[in-house]
């Protein structure tokens, strides 16, 4: 019976040899130290190249950088973070950098193992989206690691935020609807289990925000919130608890798209119609939303951009910035055939 032989892995020796220069100056290239002339450069490449060298995280983490990030999503069936994740891997490109991806889940505890799995595994920073964990737990990984945090709006001298502006997101699609001519017009929030002061949390600040500019306009009296979650069953739930009340909206601004989907359903499944019946707003602008067949009019808050900037500052860290950075990205309302004026 044949014996199956494994290929030998190439080392740094082996680089250095086909290259006819010194270990230290492949490990230099490696790191994207100084100290290497441009021509001997581009020749370590190019035996990297033609020999396949893979470095090992193992023995980088050993000598000091691992070139990996940490990049903890609460789930990966929003959309959202996939625009997310777009953005940091277009910012890593050509910096030797990889993303290790790890679902944090819908719980603290399973976010806090989800985290010291990637501490362990000697990343050299990470980006949390959208955490649960206290101020106070950020921190203290921030000071073993450097960390940004994405979606929530806290501020800490310890690691660097990335955030929409929620208040003035959920501004722009509330006067949309009542510009339409909407007076009852309902929303449907989140709800979990962080540990953030609420004014820090995004799904908060919108809700806040959609009562503010009912009140502003009015129409206080018209309030109405359903608080599920930020996904499609939550969506749907939110909707159908919203349309039994008498009268029923004739508007519904879901403070995320996944929720508006679900909303969607459940317009359609009470032989309702969209938008002649009730209008439908969402929030994120999802390559979903902008589907023919749904049409969303929802909050365009550049999830591409947020990525590549929370990769940025991230980098930024590692490199040895010390002062907190913020980064808000300005909102935009994308309009489409899911809102219109009101049935007469």
């Amino acid at each position: 019976m044949a014996t199956r032989n494994p290929r030998r892995r190439v080392t740094i020796a082996d680089v250095a040899s086909h290259a006819q220069v010194s270990t230290t100056a492949v490990s230099k290239v490696i790191r994207n130290a100084t100290g290497v002339s441009a021509v001997t450069k581009s020749r370590i490449q190019a035996s990297i190249a033609e020999l396949g060298y893979r470095p090992q995280a193992a023995a980088r983490g050993m000598r000091g950088r691992t070139f990996t990030i940490g990049l903890v999503l609460p789930h990966i069936r929003n959309l959202f973070f996939a625009d997310i994740l777009d953005g940091l891997s277009g910012q890593l490109e050509n910096t030797g950098y990889q993303a290790i991806m790890v679902q944090g889940g819908d719980t603290r505890k399973a976010e806090r193992q989800a985290v010291d799995a990637l501490l362990d595994r000697q990343v050299d920073g990470i980006i949390n989206v959208a955490p649960l964990a206290s101020k106070n737990r950020m921190e203290e990984v921030a000071k073993e690691r450097p960390f940004v945090v994405l979606a929530r709006h806290e501020r800490s001298t310890l690691y660097d935020s990335v955030y929409d502006d929620d208040e003035a997101g959920a501004e722009l699609v509330v006067r949309h609807l009542i510009e339409l001519g909407h007076r009852r017009i309902a929303h449907i929030t989140h709800q979990d289990n962080s540990l953030a002061q609420p004014a820090d949390l995004l799904h908060i600040i919108r809700a806040e925000t959609y009562k503010r500019i009912m009140r502003e306009h009015g129409l206080g009296d018209e309030i109405a919130i359903a608080t599920t979650f930020y996904n499609e069953q939550g969506g749907y739930d939110g909707a159908r608890e919203l349309l039994a009340r008498s009268p029923r909206p004739t508007a519904i601004f879901a403070g995320a798209d996944q929720a508006a989907i679900g909303a969607l359903a459940a317009v359609h499944e009470a032989g309702l119609s969209v938008p002649q019946d009730v209008s439908i707003a969402g929030y994120d602008n999802t390559l979903l939303a902008a589907l023919p067949i749904i049409a969303l009019t929802s909050v365009d808050q550049d999830g591409f951009s947020m990525g590549r900037m929370a990769g940025r500052l991230l980098l930024e860290r590692i490199e040895g910035r010390v002062s907190a950075a913020r980064f808000s990205v300005a909102p935009k309302l994308i309009t489409r055939r899911s809102t219109a004026p009101p049935p007469a």
